[in-house]
């Protein structure tokens, strides 16, 4: 019952939510989707509103953020973000507002969260990492590069979330504007296939054994791309996916399985 539980809600730019708890109780990292949806997600794993210990805000974007309000003011689920970020989302200082700092970890129950800064360009951007049961499991969605701070966590890390936003080429040769695609491929905007693929290939280490890759572009990524790139870099170091470490690509807009950990 209380083994490590792990599933994506939806992971893209219409929207970001994730759970990790145990079969009676967890977290949200951000909440980007519909209340509605999240209500049935949670019912569909067994649990609803009142389980959840808090809800862990990365940044400010839309997409993140969707359903903090009726998450706070009706459900009172406790949001957890740093003070920049409850400022710009014009939280009031009641109980449900919790207040990180970088590099702090917090204790809630049986869970240690820690957030660390990762670059990219909302409102102080952080990515996570929860320890439970003595594992460490990290998520970074929405980052321009792997910064040392970030790295120092994956290098931690049992089980590690990351983005692989976009293929190169299908960015190169898509519809968005140019100011828009220097702003993906700047150090403020988003990881690509390859940057994923290269930073995991060349640091790996033998306690990591479960990826998943998130926040994947509609426009300028395939799911089979994403997953072939990262593999075969990989492979390129000797590390392979099935036999070294599992490698899952998240939906966009629809849940995964839930993943059970040992």
């Amino acid at each position: 019952m209380d083994k490590l539980r792990f599933i994506s809600f939806a992971s893209g730019s219409s929207g970001n939510c994730f759970f990790i708890g145990n079969a009676y109780e967890g977290i949200l990292i951000d909440a980007g989707i519909g209340i509605r949806t999240i209500k049935k997600e949670l019912k569909e794993i067994g649990l609803d509103f009142s389980h959840l210990l808090g809800v862990f805000i990365t940044h400010d974007h839309f997409d993140h953020v969707k359903a903090i309000p009726p998450l706070k003011e009706k459900y009172f689920v406790p949001i957890f973000a740093t003070l920049a970020i409850h400022q710009v989302l014009r939280h009031e200082p009641v109980p449900e507002r919790q207040i990180l700092q970088k590099n702090i970890p917090v204790h809630v129950k049986e869970w240690v969260i820690t957030a660390f800064e990762v670059s990219h360009d909302g409102t102080d951007n952080v990515g996570y990492t929860i320890e439970y049961q003595g594992k460490k499991f990290t998520l970074l969605t929405d980052l321009g590069y792997v910064c040392d701070n970030a790295a120092h966590h994956i290098s931690q890390a049992d089980y590690l979330v990351i983005e692989a936003n976009y293929d190169e080429e299908m960015l190169e040769t898509g519809s968005y504007p140019a100011m828009l695609k220097a702003r993906i491929r700047s150090n403020k905007g988003h990881l690509s296939n390859s940057d994923a693929g290269k930073f995991l290939a060349e640091n790996m280490h033998p306690n990591l054994k479960h990826i998943y890759l998130c926040h994947l572009s509609h426009s300028n990524n395939l799911p089979e791309l994403a997953y072939c790139t990262v593999s075969d870099l990989l492979a390129e170091q000797g590390i392979v996916v099935g036999r070294d470490v599992e490698l899952v690509t998240l939906e966009r807009s629809s849940p995964s399985k839930l993943y059970i950990f040992d």
